[in-house]
């Protein structure tokens, strides 16, 4: 499998949220939910195999998460489609940095190329964005 550059017309929109019912400050327990929307305007199908994360928190800690598909899938998302899943961070802090990538194939061409995803913030209540 040989790597592409990024096919034009796929991209990544975030929405993160803070889960203030599942967090607990006072035990530094910050709860972030993120839905993740993958557009395919590519004119051919792709399977997102892989991912990559980097967590930054508010304190500096850097956390790096590499796994197969995403929460436990490896969606095959057709030409015009697109994938939808909400997944979680927990971090020690109210505030955040996730960027990461996913590594998918062109099912057409047979060629793997990575999808980059912009840096996006993870903030908790009155907290500046």
């Amino acid at each position: 499998m040989s790597r592409l550059p990024l096919p034009k017309g796929v991209h990544v929109d975030v929405d993160p949220q803070y889960r203030e019912e599942e967090s607990s400050p006072e035990e530094r327990r910050f709860v972030f939910s993120y839905t993740i929307t993958v557009h395919n305007h590519s004119s051919s199908s792709v399977q997102l195999l892989a991912r990559y994360w980097k967590i930054t928190q508010g304190s500096g800690k850097v956390q790096e998460v590499r796994g197969k598909g995403v929460v436990g899938k490896q969606p095959l998302i057709a030409p015009g489609q697109t994938f939808r899943y909400t997944s979680r961070a927990i971090l020690d802090g109210p505030v955040g940095v996730m960027e990461g990538a996913y590594t998918c194939i062109d099912t057409t061409a047979q060629r793997a190329f990575d999808v980059a995803i912009a840096p996006f913030r993870l903030a908790g209540p009155n907290q500046v964005h």
